[in-house]
């Protein structure tokens, strides 16, 4: 018997290709964030189930990213790095919100220095009184 031949997609599930085009690392994942509000189709809060098709705008939220992507190609299989780049093309704008934000977030913790350890007793004698006293 002869094996059909494999059709295009037409539409695929929103968590699906989101775990294929590799956001998540898990479909589980995928559906919390759709189900949290993280992701977005065409401007609209999406649910699980909702189907995808070529040329729909989509904003994730992964962690402090925002990403704005196109979707160009639909895939219910999860592949390379390489080909999973593929399926989407992100916006130069959401590019440079993003490396904008990366820049920001190092700036901020550039003169940051956790402390080593307990405070000694005078250091701890400065908290008690900074703590206390308010204003």
């Amino acid at each position: 018997m002869a094996k059909p031949a494999t059709t295009p997609l037409q539409k695929v599930r929103i968590d699906k290709w989101l775990w294929a085009a590799r956001f998540y690392k898990s479909r589980t994942l995928a559906k919390e964030a759709i189900e949290g509000g993280k992701v977005h189709c065409n401007g609209q809060r999406v649910k699980v189930a909702k189907e995808v098709v070529v040329g729909d705008t989509l904003t994730i939220r992964v962690g402090h990213d925002k990403r704005e992507v196109g979707v160009i190609a639909l895939s219910e299989q999860r592949r390379g790095a390489a080909e999973a780049a593929l399926l989407y093309t992100e916006t130069p704008e959401s590019l440079a919100a993003r490396e904008q934000h990366a820049a920001e977030r190092r700036a901020g913790n550039a003169g940051f220095t956790p402390a080593q350890g307990k405070p000694d007793k005078k250091s701890r004698r400065a908290l008690n009184r900074f703590k206390s006293n308010p204003g």
